[in-house]
């Protein structure tokens, strides 16, 4: 049976390269850690990419409500019923990522329309987000993926009820009006 050599020699300039990347990568890492180049999380205005985008994908459900069930996307809260008849009529595999949070582009315009939320660019460590935020905060929500997480591991989700839990989760971080009183729980 013949041996196969695994002794690996380390030539001086082997080892000044794997010093140097070791360097390099320790540098990288400080800096985005401890570096004042970014702030997490960072948010922005959208770019005229990102509204084209969202556009594009509101256009997308409704042309689907419409061939699919005689139906359209009004930029009310009958929405939701739309998106509910997507999903229980399965119009979209669970495969096809993109529209299916095209879907949570109609749900993010309810809670904009009724929270006076903003559609901004949400960027932390994790990545870059298309997200509703409250205005001059960092509260976001992330509704793209509210149903499309669900939906791409075979769950019909209750459009009503998620719309509804985050509605109820929202309640804290509203501005209060003035001579409001909270009640005791």
């Amino acid at each position: 049976m013949k041996s196969i050599n695994t002794d690996v020699r380390f030539t001086p300039v082997i080892a000044k390269l794997l010093v140097g990347f070791a360097l390099l990568c320790f540098t990288q890492i400080s800096l985005a850690q401890f570096g004042d180049e970014k702030v997490w999380p960072k948010i922005e205005e959208l770019g005229w990419l990102d509204n084209q985008h969202l556009n594009n994908q509101r256009a997308s459900v409704n042309e689907l409500a419409k061939l699919k069930l005689g139906d359209s996307i009004r930029g009310n809260k009958s929405d939701l019923d739309v998106l509910q008849r997507i999903i229980d009529a399965r119009l979209i595999a669970s495969d096809e990522r993109v529209k299916l949070q095209a879907l949570g582009v109609i749900i993010g315009d309810q809670f904009q329309r009724e929270f006076n939320l903003v559609w901004r660019i949400y960027e932390d460590q994790a990545g870059r987000s298309r997200a509703v935020c409250f205005k001059d905060t960092e509260h976001c929500l992330f509704p793209i993926t509210m149903l499309s997480r669900r939906m791409e591991v075979g769950l019909q989700p209750n459009v009503k009820k998620i719309y509804d839990e985050t509605a109820e989760a929202l309640q804290p971080l509203l501005p209060k009006l003035p001579y409001e009183v909270s009640a005791k729980k």
